[in-house]
């Protein structure tokens, strides 16, 4: 009885023990297959959010939703728009500064991401060290327009009759610091004119003062004035990007009208956290530039006025820096400030 209870005890204890060492190599067990799930070759494995820092129904937007359907469908996986304006789009480009490093968070941001740090001295975020390039993904054609009261049908005579009445040609923009500020802000300070500024709070205000004479020139997009250019209320004097535009074959562009320096196209850009993995950076390049090339997004994109690019994170990187020191020395030279 001595022995059997002795034997009976022994073999309780080996299997207590062989229980306890078995627990933590379960527990080991688990986090190592969840990190083997998250590799990059198994991205994504769940919805993708696409981050737009402005409201809905703008261009931004109508591009994400388009590249959003598209790139969802092919990897299986929804993808889904979160508007999150405001602050001129720096809630919703912090939003994805901040995420997690896996990729699942993207950004699709405008030409507004290359200048805003020029225009604020403190922003929530910091472009170079907390995004990351993805891709280039288009560009916007934008034109110089005049009102018909002002008489001048080329560039040159523009700038002739903003010599003749310094100040006196009032330029109207969507707002202080907006791209339309500041493309016609570079065209001022390169012609060497004196112009007036007069903001509004959007494009569609500043488009129907320019109508209606209360001011006199604008720099904005072609699908936005094409309307009012073959209506005879607006007058089309140069494309201001570097490559004549499809819809105005005619227009010359900035540098062929004599002002070579003011080019200004308006793009738009995808981005990722910085520090996602480089195989799931690619991987988003990848599927991004695929859609790109399908013809349905580049007819529906070229109906909006977009010309869709596409490219490699470095293509992006070196243009996005060049167009940060570019709008960084005119914020500087022009001494514009945002209150």
């Amino acid at each position: 009885m001595i022995v059997a209870y002795g034997l009976t005890r022994w073999m309780g204890l080996i299997v207590s023990l062989l229980i306890f060492v078995m627990l933590p190599a379960r527990a080991i067990a688990q986090p190592a297959r969840e990190t083997r799930a998250d590799a990059p070759g198994d991205y994504p494995r769940k919805p993708v959010r696409l981050v737009v820092p402005f409201a809905p129904g703008g261009g931004t937007d109508l591009i994400a939703r388009a590249l959003a359907q598209k790139v969802g469908g092919a990897w299986g996986q929804s993808m889904v728009v979160d508007n999150r304006s405001g602050a001129g789009g720096t809630i919703g480009t912090n939003t994805v500064a901040k995420a997690p490093q896996d990729g699942y968070t993207l950004l699709l941001s405008s030409i507004s991401i290359a200048y805003l740090p020029a225009l604020y001295s403190k922003l929530p975020y910091d472009t170079d060290r907390e995004l990351a390039p993805v891709s280039l993904i288009v560009t916007q054609p934008s034109l110089i327009v005049v009102h018909p009261s002002i008489a001048a049908k080329s560039v040159a005579e523009l700038v002739a009759v903003a010599n003749a009445k310094p100040g006196e040609i009032r330029y109207s923009s969507g707002g202080s610091g907006s791209a339309s500020h500041l493309a016609v802000e570079l065209f001022r300070t390169i012609a060497k004119v004196r112009l007036t500024h007069v903001p509004y709070k959007g494009g569609g205000p500043a488009i129907t003062s320019l109508v209606s004479g209360e001011t006199h020139m604008m720099i904005s997009n072609v699908v936005t004035l094409l309307p009012h250019i073959k209506s005879g209320r607006m007058r089309a004097l140069a494309v201001t990007g570097a490559t004549r535009a499809k819809s105005l074959p005619e227009l010359p562009t900035i540098a062929e009208a004599g002002v070579p320096g003011a080019e200004f196209d308006g793009w738009y850009g995808l981005l990722v956290t910085a520090g996602t993995p480089r195989a799931v950076l690619n991987k988003i390049n990848a599927e991004f530039n695929r859609a790109l090339e399908a013809p349905d997004i580049r007819e529906r994109f070229a109906a909006g006025g977009f010309e869709a690019l596409g490219g490699t994170p470095e293509k992006f990187a070196t243009y996005l820096k060049a167009e940060t020191r570019k709008w960084t020395t005119l914020v500087r030279d022009a001494n514009i400030r945002i209150e």
